[in-house]
């Protein structure tokens, strides 16, 4: 009899309620949203197309950027349709195999930000304090080996943490209190787990996180002692420039993935975490590709050259 209430109740499907507090409001935000995913994308094309193009944009700062802006093409195809969707749906579900699948995405791809932002941090270290050499020790060969390793790190700290996760017994709730399957608001709604796969789960994103955090301070420690070995001023601001993007994207990213992942669990607040993760799924690969263009002189140049 057990064994058949479980079956019974097993959770084969997720509610979102992320939005159900603005109702009234949802056709409003599916414009809104809409229209910021299709600047998005249209944004992040011009930066790809441009760097291929453009030979002149062949140099490892600008292959990371194009990576960078793949990323976040993916990552916000991933969770944003299936949110415009619910914006204007009645019942806004998700099969397991589907959350499951979506979280497993995002993870990968969100982790995979991390270790590239980490990559782009060597890149300029290496430009600053080792110019002569920056062509010989940032070819082509260490350009893609650090996407790729970028890439396997965030695939096995994504397939780790949602096999974790989706193998938790789920026969209570379905309902969930985000807009897309998030870790703490899915683990909220299993039955019971384990101190052991909470840990573990915590300490990926520890690694996922903390680790290219730490490898981007290092880097950044080196950089601003070769910069204050600069004797002009306007050498020390030029070089410093060259940094300056890439410092705006790792606080933005850094700043709501720490919020949202490096927290107690007890401190878990639905409201909260659908406020800010709007910020990084909407706002955020809107804001990176901007922030890398519209600051650089040298891609603006290019892009006006493409388009002659």
């Amino acid at each position: 009899m057990t064994m058949e209430w479980v079956n019974e109740t097993l959770v084969r499907e997720f509610v979102f309620l992320g939005f159900s507090s603005l109702a009234g409001l949802q056709r409003l935000l599916f414009i809104v949203f809409l229209l910021i995913y299709l600047f998005t994308l249209g944004t992040n094309a011009i930066i790809i197309s441009t760097i291929v193009l453009d030979r002149a944009l062949h140099t490892p700062m600008y292959f990371f950027l194009a990576v960078l802006s793949c990323f976040e093409t993916c990552y916000t195809f991933i969770l944003v349709p299936k949110m415009l969707v619910d914006l204007l749906a009645q019942k806004k579900t998700i099969s397991f195999l589907g959350c499951s699948i979506q979280m497993f995405s995002f993870l990968f791809l969100g982790c995979s930000h991390s270790f590239l932002l980490a990559a782009m941090g060597y890149d300029r270290y290496v430009a600053i304090c080792n110019p002569l050499r920056y062509t010989v020790l940032m070819g082509y060969g260490v350009c893609v080996g650090l996407v790729a390793a970028a890439c396997a790190c965030g695939f096995t700290v994504s397939l780790v943490t949602t096999s974790l996760v989706f193998h938790l017994p789920f026969h209570s709730s379905n309902q969930l209190h985000h807009f897309f399957c998030d870790i703490s608001p899915v683990l909220k709604l299993a039955s019971h787990h384990s101190h052991l796969s909470q840990l573990v789960i915590f300490m990926l994103a520890v690694f996922a996180l903390i680790i290219p955090l730490l490898l981007i301070l290092v880097s950044y420690i080196h950089i601003i002692s070769a910069i204050l070995k600069i004797p002009s001023s306007v050498g020390r601001y030029k070089a410093f420039s060259t940094c300056a993007s890439h410092l705006i994207v790792v606080t933005v990213h850094y700043g709501c993935a720490s919020f949202i992942y490096l927290r107690p669990k007890s401190h878990y607040s639905s409201s909260q975490d659908t406020l800010i993760s709007v910020s990084y799924t909407i706002l955020t690969p809107l804001f990176n590709p901007m922030v890398y263009s519209l600051r650089n002189k040298e891609f603006k140049s290019a892009v006006r050259r493409t388009m002659v």
